[in-house]
């Protein structure tokens, strides 16, 4: 990685958090730098926009506090006073009772049915018996990972239907890897650290912007901008070139030349884009990720409940999540309307996917009954699809990903981060941590320090999802 000495030509794809964040301190550090996004505005799925004049986010976003502080500091230094540090108020539906989410241990003793409570409490004092599958093995599940570490009870009960919706894959097909990312409790002794924890340690505050989550993105594409990045905005990219000497992207019909290019567009999107050779490209198939619809209720009342979000892994609807934006932030919504985001994992093309507006909305409104919520007064509706939600480990999924991140990563002027680029279940300040180990990486003089580089892909690899 040594493009020619002096000022860097940087290439970015993507204008999500990650490509946002390498542009921006790319181009505060004196290299030039062009950023392509599809989109007519920054953000992508973490991005804000307008719902019968209420900001809203596509899904649940939020802060978490395990944020790296460095990337805190920066994000308060562009937001100030904008960026509200709150306290979590969320509930889970479990067993057919409401809990607190993040859960508390007052709550969980006196709401929780005695049968879950004595099978969880078996399940602990039985977890030096288990013995964990072999990470690749031939039995690494995520099933088979959560039943070792957690026990049959919390397994059986909660998080296999759960991910029998968010993947839409019987959770026996499920890779292990899938398990331990995305599960941050994974043996009761770590599960029972975390209730046990005062309320406001980790996991139970959240930093959020006062204007809605994507205020992120944009705030980091001004700084980009005021910088001297160029960010071009709706560029559809139909071509990338990558070669010892440089590298270009096409996109509206014109090609941009570059020293480094750097993505955090879909890898099998960057593979197809870039010519990858046919054994990649199949390979590249085989990376399957599940998409989401999102459904905006608008309801005639100020505020629809006090909790920020509840969360419904049970069977009994196919909504997983239904978040309130305005009990995120103390902003200037309406005082006469809120709105709630209703999350509906899918596929591309199937029923859920193609349903009507109308439709949408009924299926939400009857979960939320259905779960013993107040009947919405609703007004109107809004849907948002977004094609790639959730990357969907299934077995063997790691030989695939393996020979996709090869041929990238073999590319000498190409990185590639954040959770799309990484096909990785991350929050979005792990997808900033990428962002800044990139830019640390690159030198004035425009090389990429391969060590450094190589040092923070490892530390990615142990990022596991806060819900």
């Amino acid at each position: 990685m040594h493009p020619a000495p002096g000022v860097t030509d940087l290439l970015v794809l993507g204008g999500g958090p990650a490509g946002l964040g390498a542009a921006w301190r790319a181009a505060r550090a004196g290299h030039r730098v062009t950023l392509f996004e599809r989109a007519p505005v920054v953000g992508g799925a973490a991005g804000s926009f307008e719902v019968a004049g209420v900001r809203v986010d596509h899904g649940s976003h939020r802060l978490h506090p395990a944020t790296d502080p460095r990337v805190l500091a920066d994000l308060r230094a562009l937001l100030g006073d904008d960026l509200q540090t709150r306290a979590r108020r969320g509930r889970i539906r479990l067993a057919g009772r409401w809990l607190a989410f993040p859960l508390r241990a007052g709550d969980l003793v006196r709401r929780l049915p005695p049968d879950f409570a004595l099978g969880a409490a078996r399940d602990a004092a039985l977890a030096p018996l288990r013995r964990a599958p072999v990470p690749g093995g031939p039995d690494d599940t995520f099933a088979a990972v959560l039943r070792a570490g957690l026990g049959p009870t919390l397994t059986d009960r909660f998080y296999l239907p759960y991910a029998r919706k968010l993947w839409g894959v019987d959770p026996a097909d499920l890779a292990g890897e899938q398990a331990r990312r995305r599960v941050t409790a994974g043996s009761p002794a770590a599960l029972l650290r975390r209730v046990l924890r005062p309320g406001t340690g980790q996991g139970q505050v959240f930093s959020y912007p006062r204007t809605g989550f994507g205020a992120i993105a944009e705030r980091l594409a001004d700084a980009a901008a005021a910088a001297g990045a160029d960010l071009r905005r709706g560029a559809t990219v139909e071509a990338v070139a990558l070669g010892p000497e440089g590298v270009a992207v096409t996109a509206g019909g014109r090609r941009t030349a570059g020293d480094l290019l750097w993505s955090t567009i879909p890898l099998p999107v960057l593979a197809r884009l870039a010519g990858a050779p046919p054994a990649v490209l199949a390979a590249a198939g085989g990376l399957r990720t599940r998409a989401m619809v999102l459904v905006y209720p608008v309801l005639a009342t100020r505020r629809y409940t006090p909790f920020d979000a509840h969360y419904l892994p049970e069977p009994f609807t196919p909504v997983t999540r239904i978040s309130e934006p305005r009990n995120y932030r103390d902003g200037d919504d309406p005082p006469d309307r809120t709105v709630l985001c209703a999350e509906l994992p899918c596929d591309v093309g199937d029923a859920t996917w193609r349903a009507t507006d109308a439709d949408l909305l009924a299926v939400v409104v009857d979960a939320l009954g259905a779960a013993g919520l107040p009947d919405p007064p609703v007004r109107d509706v809004a849907v948002r699809r977004l094609p790639s939600a959730y990357p969907v480990y299934r077995r063997g999924y790691e030989a695939a990903f393996a020979t996709v991140d090869a041929w990238a990563s073999a590319e000498p002027r190409l990185l590639t981060f954040g959770r799309q680029g990484l096909f990785a279940h991350d929050n979005t300040h792990h997808a900033l941590a990428m962002a800044w180990d990139a830019a640390d990486a690159l030198s004035p003089a425009g090389t990429v320090d391969v060590a450094a580089w190589t040092a923070a892909r490892a530390r990615f690899a142990t990022h596991v999802v806060e819900d």
